[in-house]
């Protein structure tokens, strides 16, 4: 019976010993990536970061294309990506660390179009960008939306002025910092909220229960301490 314990003490040892590769994407400003130092910041960045070291959980945060970073995680055991939208279509694909934020989802559209709808519904008979791989996208494809898909969310609001699609949606916060980082603010706005979601930091399955409960543990305890508000507030 000792023997076996000692093989379990050393199994879970060598588990926490690994430590984490953690893979994100650029979306401000949950997740910002310097472009020339590929260091990340941002508001979900400073709560992952804070979780692994209370945790004291050896990581890395490495910034890829979002497809990649989700792939990642999905294949490769020790690795989790965020900010990543806790879906139905997803759910079991992960263990869940969160929520992180909330992320409006709103629709764009150019400054002076005379096209105003109430709902998504209204929406039908148009084409709609987003990128690919992100929960906005799969959203809008399940419900059955004509979709104009680009690599990079960088990419839309171009594509929008270009009437390659006739309305983008994004995220509310993402949206609006790719705006003001193009010095389109007088050129589109956004004009209808039509979700909101949670998103988290999802880690592959093989990631053991201690470690997610553990990550979820400190998260509330965050909540509750303040750290959660004041890394927010910095952001605002």
């Amino acid at each position: 019976m000792k023997s076996i314990l000692f093989l379990f003490s050393l199994t879970i040892g060598a588990d926490w010993a690994q430590g984490l590769t953690i893979t994100t994407e650029d979306y401000p400003p949950f997740n910002i990536v310097d472009p020339k130092s590929q260091k990340v910041s941002g508001i979900s960045t400073e709560k992952v970061s804070e979780i692994m070291h209370r945790s004291k959980e050896s990581f890395t945060i490495t910034p890829y294309p979002w497809t990649r970073a989700f792939q990642l995680a999905q294949k490769e055991i020790d690795t989790c990506v965020f900010s990543t939208t806790r879906t139905p279509e997803r759910e079991a694909q992960f263990k869940w660390v969160g929520p992180l934020v909330k992320n409006n989802w709103y629709i764009f559209a150019k400054v002076g179009d005379p096209r105003s709808p109430k709902n998504l519904k209204e929406l039908k008979a148009y084409s709609i960008g987003a990128y690919r791989g992100d929960a906005v996208a799969e959203y809008l494809i399940k419900n059955g939306y004509k979709t104009d898909l680009a690599k990079a969310d960088e990419d839309n609001p171009q594509k929008l002025l270009g009437n390659r699609f006739d309305f983008w949606a994004s995220g509310e916060l993402l949206g609006l910092s790719i705006i003001k980082r193009k010095n389109l603010s007088d050129k589109i706005i956004p004009i209808l909220l039509f979700n909101q979601t949670e998103m988290y930091l999802a880690c592959n399955l093989k990631t053991s229960h201690e470690k997610i409960d553990l990550y979820n543990k400190i998260l509330q305890d965050m909540d509750r301490d303040g750290t959660n508000l004041s890394i927010e507030n910095r952001y605002r």
